[in-house]
């Protein structure tokens, strides 16, 4: 879409009143959207998206400007945005662009604008038949299938030329049951960084009435008690917690400016010798995957916590000259409207070794985090609180009645230390996460595991 001259002239003009360092990301993408609600198709979208952002660093400060007009005026009118005067004797010229290859691990068996509409909708209506045929308490499901393909080209003044290619393709159920003057939801949204086979091997009616059992069982269930209890948190989306009390003070967004509890801990113990903890783009179709990061470069899997010891952050181009540390190939960005900085892709806490029914029978009086919702933190301090979608009591070493409403509630730094058990049952869950840099497909998992101590917010 833009000539390699004129991609050099933008650099030039971009660096030409002293920045030391210039980057284009030129995007192309295709999204398509299909709500089915109430009983039938509420809306089909479908639109393309392109344009392109320019940023040029300072030193440790960078500045940035995106257009979708593609036009020789336009962009060099861009590149003048970020070029301000901060002239130097010694003005930058680009290096000659090189082109580098990638390899694509996330294959696509099945483009999904290959399937028609009908298919798409029979699908979800299996969905909406198997949750609202479940039980009569069923009011509502809300289902959502989207699909995304994104080509982008990024080019900068080091001579880095490259290419890729992503496909993202999601269904996201929200099954609501209720009384009459009270409602509760369970959410599920499976996703891959993949075409639509992945919606293939899905289980329409398994989706279904799994999301109606536990809206259902939560709808008739008391409320949890509140107190200081031993907790056991399970697999899969139970990791939200890690992401968000601790995932994001370990990305350089935060650490490179000290508004972190992990800054300049580098090689200290943070965690209890139980924990190991990952951020994995390279996991094959994984929804939080890549090939290469927004920056050009290539993903990698990063061992943040070894065995208790912080070992790495999340880092992109300008975090790492601010932290004088390289690239982790975590700078992401949700399009070019936005700058890119770290950000998480498949961040999970490894497997251990012990066994879910151990956990279990270790706990004289506790609760069974089986499912998590949503939650706040507070960035700077880790300070959380999270609901529990799906909870029970444990009692007696085993697991007892179903309760609801119950609010986990703690500081992230702490909670690691606290973890003593880890099970062997890793899953991961599909997710999209906001920061300054926009929305991004994220992973969050876990295997269960079992935190001697966290304030339980409840009713009784």
């Amino acid at each position: 879409m833009i000539s390699r001259e004129l991609i050099t002239r933008v650099l030039e003009r971009a660096l030409s009143n002293g920045g030391d360092f210039a980057e284009l990301f030129l995007e192309n993408s295709y999204n398509s959207s299909i709500r089915f609600y109430d009983g039938k198709t509420q809306q089909s979208i479908a639109g393309k998206d392109f344009g392109i952002g320019i940023r040029v660093f300072y030193g440790k400060s960078a500045i940035y400007a995106y257009t979708s007009d593609l036009s020789e005026k336009s962009l060099l009118e861009a590149a003048d945005a970020v070029s301000k005067a901060d002239r130097t004797d010694k003005i930058i010229t680009p290096q000659q662009l090189q082109q580098r290859t990638f390899d694509n691990i996330h294959r696509v068996q099945v483009p999904g604008n290959t399937i028609g509409k009908a298919e798409k909708i029979d699908f979800m209506k299996v969905i909406d038949k198997s949750a609202r045929g479940y039980n009569e308490k069923v009011m509502q499901v809300d289902l959502t299938m989207m699909e995304k393909k994104q080509n982008v080209l990024i080019v900068n003044s080091e001579g880095l030329y490259t290419e890729d290619e992503r496909n993202y393709t999601r269904i996201f159920v929200v099954t609501i049951a209720g009384s009459g003057t009270e409602y509760q939801t369970c959410t599920e949204g499976p996703g891959a960084h993949a075409g639509y086979e992945f919606i293939r091997s899905l289980d329409p009616k398994d989706l279904g009435e799994k999301t109606a059992v536990v809206a259902v069982k939560m709808l008739l269930s008391d409320y949890a008690p509140s107190g200081n209890f031993p907790v056991i948190i399970d697999n899969g989306f139970g990791g939200v917690i890690f992401h968000e009390a601790c995932g994001h003070s370990l990305e350089a967004t935060s650490v490179a400016k000290g508004a972190s509890v992990f800054a300049g801990k580098l090689n200290q113990q943070i965690a209890s010798e139980k924990v190991t903890a990952v951020d994995d783009g390279t996991m094959v179709n994984k929804w939080g995957s890549t090939n290469i990061d927004d920056e050009g470069t290539p993903t990698q899997k990063t061992v943040l916590i070894d065995r208790g010891i912080l070992k790495s952050y999340m880092i992109d181009k300008l975090g790492g000259r601010k932290m004088g540390m390289p690239s982790t190939g975590s700078g992401r960005r949700q399009s070019y409207k936005y700058a890119p900085t770290s950000r998480m892709r498949n961040t999970y806490i490894a497997p251990g070794t012990d066994k879910f029914e151990d956990m279990v029978a270790s706990i004289d009086n506790g609760l069974y985090a089986k499912k998590m919702g949503g939650g706040s933190v507070l960035p700077g301090t880790g300070n959380f609180n999270f609901s529990v979608a799906e909870g029970y009591m444990i009692r007696d070493g085993k697991i007892a009645e179903p309760v609801r409403g119950a609010t986990l509630i703690g500081n992230g730094a702490e909670i690691l230390n606290k973890i003593t058990m880890v099970a062997d049952n890793l899953a991961l869950a599909e997710g999209n996460c906001g920061s300054i840099s926009g929305s991004v497909p994220t992973c969050v998992g876990q295997p269960a595991v079992k935190v001697d101590q966290i304030i339980v917010g409840g009713r009784k």
